[in-house]
């Protein structure tokens, strides 16, 4: 392996600037601010700030409705990153299956990824509206009342619906990337032993996809926890009943609408430290069982 040699010393350097730059300024710098506020308490106009210590942290996780958002969160991001992949990855497959159209077909599976979160919340809001939405005629056909504007469970189902098929795109993407990489030779050779396309597939192909997919956990598990926000926003506002509160949404709740300034920084941080725990976990547990070849 050839080793790069730079001529000078502070081109390196000068080549790291942009990105170094970058993550001070949007990563460090906003983290830093977050955990200096959560150390601090305002009076209720905004004008003194008292340092309480671990104070807010300790009333932060004594609250039931913070509690309730960390299992909302569990659920939602559990069922976002699962349906997400695993129908990206159903789809992908039946995309290989193609011969004519292929290239029309994989086009037209790439444009939910450019609609925005909150614009892909307001279609799926309007589709099963329970006063005129199109799909939710049906429903009430079959004689089920469907109604997400009430009920928890309905409005959990909606934005998970929401969240993974505006996820599907960018799954789908990866997952044909993945397909295309494997040598045709090794399914050749599974069909002339005789073995199914199902058993092929889960033997030979899936396992040549642990990458690709471990990748792809990572990334969902990241929007599920983050980028789903404009969808919350525009389709429930986190509720009925805070039913579909997630962790990011409540920061905003608590510290942009109530002006609880230091629980919500006291939130984000421990958001913060879920997502950095949940991605070691990722990296040192689950990275063992995949292998590149």
């Amino acid at each position: 392996m050839r080793r790069t040699v730079f001529p000078h010393k502070l081109l390196p350097w000068l080549l790291l600037a942009p990105q170094l730059a970058i993550t001070l300024i949007f990563f460090y710098w906003p983290a830093g601010q977050a955990f200096r506020q959560s150390l601090l308490r305002e009076d209720a106009f905004g004008l003194k700030s008292t340092f309480v210590g671990l104070a807010n942290f300790r009333k932060v996780l004594g609250d039931p409705n913070y509690l309730n958002s960390v299992r909302v969160t569990a659920v939602f991001s559990v069922l976002v990153a699962f349906c997400a992949m695993a129908i990206a990855l159903f789809l992908a497959v039946q995309a290989e299956k193609i011969i004519r159209g292929r290239g029309f077909y994989r086009t037209l599976m790439i444009w939910p990824y450019a609609v925005a979160p909150a614009i892909a919340g307001m279609l799926w809001l309007f589709m099963f509206n329970p006063s005129f939405g199109t799909l939710a005629w049906p429903l009430r056909q079959l004689g089920l009342y469907w109604n997400p504007l009430l009920d928890g469970e309905q409005a959990m189902t909606l934005v998970v619906a929401a969240a993974t098929w505006k996820q599907i795109s960018y799954n789908f993407l990866f997952f044909v990337a993945g397909l295309q990489a494997i040598p045709r030779s090794l399914l050749e050779a599974a069909a002339i032993d005789g073995a199914s396309r199902r058993h092929a597939f889960w033997t030979i192909a899936f396992p040549l996809l642990a990458p690709t997919t471990f990748f792809l956990l990572v990334v969902n598990t990241v929007y599920a926890l983050f980028d789903t926000f404009g969808i919350i926003h525009a389709v429930t506002g986190g509720g009925p009943g805070k039913a579909t509160e997630t962790l990011v949404y409540k920061v905003y709740n608590d510290g942009f609408v109530n002006l609880i300034m230091g629980d919500s920084a006291a939130q984000s941080v421990i958001l913060m430290v879920i997502v950095i725990a949940l991605t070691a976990f990722q990296f040192r547990f689950i990275e063992r069982r995949v292998h590149y070849g």
